[in-house]
């Protein structure tokens, strides 16, 4: 059996080739999307650790700026409220090379709340962490009680753990909070996508695909827009004990 080579995960996902070193320190140049047949040690963050305190700042400054507030306790809905729940899931790429290990992928939902204002909810998808596997998570996706409009748009990423979750908040909020509910639904999902700094795309939060104007209603397939991804969603009622 070969001895394992060393390797530190690269910065840059769309790096072509990533330095890997023998016991001896002899480098060895290795392709970044082929797995190779020789063993490798990858040395890297506990990234899903990071993303799970990444989203709970998220979470934080989104509810701080109002893009995130609660429902008001009067304005629930008797014995519970509708859902939108994933029943499958798959993606053609999760845009992260062998290298990196699974992917730790998170969306973003978003919609106008009660109060008229934009908001965002986060949602974890641990269990993705593959592309071109179908998952069954059955997964609440969309919460319609904190919602005004029958409709709201989901963006999907993925974190590498490099994320800086305090300033991708302060873009999605700054963006987010200039946008006013007009009296009928504006998708959102340009929206996100524009305030996330150009240079975040070479590593930081990965765009995987996006869903434009989904409907409690939906029920079946719904292609990804970036044509990444597909799921199937149905509404699901969450009953209160």
């Amino acid at each position: 059996m070969a001895v394992p080579l060393v390797a530190a995960a690269p910065a840059d996902d769309a790096a072509e080739t990533i330095t890997a070193y023998d016991s001896h320190g002899r480098a060895h140049t290795l392709d970044a999307r082929e797995v190779p047949q020789r063993p490798v040690y990858v040395v890297d963050i506990d990234v899903s650790k990071a993303l799970a305190a990444g989203l709970g700042v998220l979470r934080a400054e989104f509810a701080k700026h109002g893009v995130a507030a609660p429902r008001p306790q009067a304005q629930q809905a008797a014995g519970g409220w509708w859902s939108t729940r994933v029943t499958s899931v798959e993606l053609a790429d999760d845009e992260e090379p062998w290298v990196k290990g699974d992917a730790e992928v998170y969306t973003l939902v978003t919609g106008f709340g009660l109060d008229g204002k934009a908001r965002v909810d986060t949602v974890d998808m641990p269990y993705l962490n593959s592309d071109g596997v179908v998952y069954y998570p059955n997964q609440i996706l969309v919460n319609w009680s904190n919602y005004k409009y029958n409709l709201a748009d989901a963006v999907m990423m993925e974190d590498d753990g490099d994320t800086n979750y305090q300033a991708l908040a302060q873009a999605l909020t700054t963006a987010l909070l200039t946008i006013t509910d007009q009296g009928a639904y504006i998708p959102l999902v340009n929206a996100i996508l524009a305030a996330i700094p150009t240079s975040w795309w070479t590593d930081d939060p990965d765009y995987v695909d996006s869903w434009y104007t989904l409907a409690r209603s939906d029920s079946g397939r719904r292609n990804g827009a970036a044509g990444n991804g597909w799921m199937t969603v149905e509404p699901y009622f969450v009953e209160q004990f």
